[in-house]
């Protein structure tokens, strides 16, 4: 999966994926990520876990997480009013972050960090080498783990469904070592621009997110000692 930071399509309305010619793209740098074998076991399991997009609705297990949760997404939302100023489409986005990454086991304000370096925030980026979407999910993942439609990267769910999914597959290759996964995500696994970029960008969103108030969010440290 070849993955992009600045590379985008500013298209004007959601039929996106099928007038993709009716947008400017903007240049781009790539990663080289590449399209890996997967055991049946591993496809499986993916394809399993990318199923059932169901609406992201939070549930917690008690008013602390609840709390924790709305602080988040007030610190989140406060910053990302300059990238998504409509209120609606904002708290649609940070809520479905928030059930998307702690699906996944991942911390939503990493999954931020990464977004913002991969897309900008843009739901219709697309990469020089075809990567799609918020967390530049290249359409090979479609047809590995998913029902083939590349379309749906545009979706904002399932394109952060995918992402997540992604990221928590390779955390698990890479034995829970952060920087070597984020590297991996971005096809340049044991080179550390790209994984101190995304931790800066989560390093940001974090102080954000604390000046709404202590929190509690589960989610996977910080990466290898000495690697940011």
């Amino acid at each position: 999966m070849t993955l992009a930071v600045r590379y985008h399509l500013n298209c004007a309305g959601l039929a996106l994926a099928t007038a993709l010619g009716a947008c400017t793209a903007l240049p781009a740098h790539a990663g080289a990520q590449r399209e890996e074998p997967l055991a049946n076991s591993v496809r499986t399991a993916l394809s399993a876990a990318i199923a059932k997009s169901v609406p992201p609705v939070p549930v917690f297990v008690d008013d602390r997480r609840k709390e924790s949760y709305e602080r988040w997404k007030q610190g989140a939302g406060e910053r990302l009013k300059k990238r998504k100023p409509d209120d609606l489409v904002r708290e649609e986005f940070l809520r479905t972050v928030w059930y998307e990454a702690t699906r996944a086991g991942l911390d939503p304000t990493l999954v931020l960090g990464l977004i913002e370096v991969e897309s900008g925030f843009r739901k219709y980026a697309i990469s020089v080498a075809g990567a799609r979407g918020y967390m530049q999910v290249m359409p090979f993942w479609s047809r590995t783990i998913g029902d083939g439609d590349a379309a749906r990267l545009f979706h904002m769910q399932s394109n952060l469904r995918f992402g997540c999914v992604i990221l928590r597959h390779y955390l698990d290759i890479e034995k829970g070592d952060l920087f070597l996964a984020l590297g991996r995500y971005n096809g340049s696994r044991g080179r550390a621009e790209y994984p101190n970029a995304v931790l800066g960008a989560r390093k940001r969103w974090e102080a954000a997110v604390a000046e709404a108030g202590p929190q509690v969010v589960a989610g996977v440290s910080a990466g290898s000692p000495g690697r940011q």
